[in-house]
C-alpha cells in the first residue's frame, strides 16, 4: 500500500502539529509542513506530495496567492489543493470552489477526521 503524503502550509506552528498528528494516527500518511507560502511552494516542488492543506489567511502571502502561484509550475500544478479556513460563509466557499480548489475544510476541525475529509474530497479509498 503507498503512503499519501500531504503537505500542510499554515503559519500557525500548533495547526501543522494537529494535523501532522491526526493524519498520522488516523491514516499512517505522511505529512510535510510549511509555515509559508514561499516554503510551500519550494517544498511542494521538491517533494513528491499527493495533496496540499492550504491555510487561507497567511500573513504576507496568503492562500490564495500561493494556490495561483502552485499552479504556474509544472512541478506543482497537478497537486490537488484544499483549503484550511474559518471562514464558513457559502459564498467564500463558493468563491475558493470557483478558483479551483479540490476541495474546503472548514477550522476547527477534528484532526483525526481529516483523512477521511480528504479521501471524501478526492474520492481517494482510505485504508484501514
Amino acid at each position: 500500500m503507498e503512503v499519501k503524503r500531504v503537505l500542510i502550509i499554515d503559519d500557525e506552528e500548533s495547526i501543522q502539529t494537529v494535523v501532522k498528528f491526526g493524519i498520522a494516527m488516523a491514516a499512517g500518511w505522511e505529512v510535510l509542513t510549511a509555515s509559508s507560502g514561499p516554503q510551500g511552494i519550494d517544498t511542494a516542488q521538491s517533494e513528491s506530495i499527493d495533496v496540499i492543506l492550504l491555510d487561507v489567511m497567511m500573513p504576507e502571502m496568503d492562500g490564495i496567492a500561493t494556490f495561483h502561484a502552485l499552479k504556474t509550475y509544472p512541478e506543482t500544478e497537478e497537486i490537488p489543493v484544499i483549503f484550511l479556513t474559518a471562514k464558513a460563509q457559502t459564498a467564500e466557499k463558493n468563491h475558493f470552489n470557483d478558483l479551483g480548489v479540490s476541495g474546503v475544510i472548514t477550522k476547527p476541525f477534528n484532526s483525526l477526521d481529516l483523512p477521511g475529509q480528504i479521501s471524501k474530497i478526492l474520492h481517494w479509498e482510505l485504508q484501514s
